[in-house]
C-alpha cells in the first residue's frame, strides 16, 4: 500500500495520499526511480500534506516534486509533518 508521493531522490518531503497516525510506518512511492521508501511518522499528518524524509536545518531549502517550495522556519527531522509552522513558502 502507498502511503504518499514522491518525484525525485532529492525530495525531502513527500506528500501523502492517505491519512497517517503517528507512529505509523508509512510506504511511499518514488515517481523517478519506482522505488519504495519508508518513513515512520512522528505525528498525526492528513491527506494531502508534507511528511519530512530527512532532516532539514532550519534555512536549508525543502525539495518537494524535484523543486525548491521554501526554507525550514526550524530544525525539521523525518517523519515530521511538514506545513506552515515550520516551513516558509518559497512563494511570497
Amino acid at each position: 500500500m502507498i502511503h504518499f508521493i514522491v518525484h525525485a531522490p532529492q525530495d525531502s518531503v513527500g506528500v501523502l495520499v492517505k491519512d497517517a497516525t503517528k507512529n505509523q510506518k508509512l510506504t511511499g512511492w518514488n515517481m523517478e526511480t519506482d522505488a519504495t521508501v519508508e518513513i515512520v511518522t512522528k505525528e498525526d499528518i492528513p491527506l494531502g500534506h508534507k511528511v519530512a524524509l530527512k532532516s532539514v536545518k532550519a534555512g536549508e531549502k525543502v525539495i518537494k516534486y524535484n523543486v525548491p517550495i521554501g526554507k525550514a522556519s526550524q530544525d525539521i527531522t523525518p517523519g515530521e509533518r511538514v506545513h506552515t509552522h515550520n516551513l516558509k513558502t518559497a512563494r511570497w
